[in-house]
């Protein structure tokens, strides 16, 4: 964990957390950088689907966690992107600056506040008698030991197949249930790290998620996607984005361009549900401060909100 200043902001989907990380860095100046925690915003040219900073917005704050691999990369972890993030702590302390966290993947905020899940070491012999396993040995092997974590892990993902695999072998217990566990209990926040977390209504929630999706079809996303799958397409993890998902099959032809993103709309609610529960324990960590943001934060509360952050 490194030491120094340092604001997580959290809230679902279309909250406003991303405005408010931006008005914060603005007012502080070059002592702020900010850390994308979003696991989609790390692939090249997902640029409108993850609502990723823009150009300008780049250009007036330095950010972090933004286009590290490719969108045909499979395999990206919380753990390359944990290390990412620790690596630019450093750097930004190292400045003397303060880093404003922001992103709407709460496990990468959760790894980055208490650390990674930790499980039994890893079973060379185990590792080496599953790497002779063809990929649909791995599945059903895991569907029959751990069906919640097969839902979960990606048919195509041999590394976190045999990874839960090798932790049921070693405890006898399903790594869904014990990263449950983990998930279950709240940490203080180290010194000199806070929490601002936003609250919204569904309501109110899902109508700014709609006027997202509707901007970031009148952005050109359709285009965006027809691009990258022209330069070589998505590998299985960065195919599951909602926005991208949906349109490329749309461009296969599986269905209307407004269907698809009616899709995209729901999708995206879904999305901020689950987001909104995974909230609710982040509610309870110690120190932390939540604020309602109802239709969405004004320029005054923003204001508001940074200088009581940085006092």
């Amino acid at each position: 964990m490194a030491e120094g200043r340092v604001i997580v902001v959290m809230g679902p989907t279309a909250s406003g957390k991303s405005a408010l990380a931006m008005a914060m860095a603005r007012a502080a100046g070059p002592m702020a950088e900010l850390i994308s925690a979003d696991s989609m915003q790390v692939y090249r040219g997902m640029d409108i689907g993850t609502a990723k900073p823009t150009a300008a917005e780049r250009e007036a704050v330095v950010h972090h966690g933004l286009d590290l691999v490719e969108p045909t990369h499979d395999g990206f972890t919380v753990e390359d992107w944990l290390e990412h993030a620790n690596a630019a702590l450093a750097a930004i302390h190292g400045r003397g600056g303060v880093a404003i966290v922001v992103g709407g993947t709460n496990l990468y905020a959760k790894a980055l506040l208490e650390g990674l899940f930790d499980g039994p070491p890893a079973d060379a012999a185990l590792r080496e008698e599953l790497a002779g396993w063809d990929l649909d040995a791995l599945r059903a092997e895991l569907i029959r030991i751990d069906p919640a974590a097969a839902e979960r892990i990606h048919r195509n993902d041999r590394r976190r197949t045999i990874r839960a695999i090798e932790v049921h072998r070693a405890t006898g217990t399903p790594i869904s249930v014990l990263q449950a566990q983990w998930r279950e209990r709240p940490a203080e926040l180290p010194a000199g790290w806070s929490l601002i977390g936003l609250t919204m209504g569904v309501e109110a929630n899902n109508r700014r998620i709609n006027a997202r999706v509707r901007g970031m079809r009148a952005m050109g996303l359709v285009d965006e996607v027809r691009s990258l799958v022209a330069a070589g397409g998505f590998g299985a993890q960065a195919a599951t984005a909602v926005g991208y998902r949906e349109l490329i099959a749309h461009l296969r032809g599986a269905s209307r361009e407004d269907d698809a993103f009616e899709s995209i709309k729901i999708a995206t609610r879904q999305l901020a549900k689950q987001q909104r529960t995974w909230l609710k324990r982040f509610a309870d960590t110690p120190g932390s401060t939540w604020i309602d943001a109802g239709e969405g934060l004004t320029d005054a509360q923003m204001a508001e909100i940074t200088k009581i952050s940085f006092a």
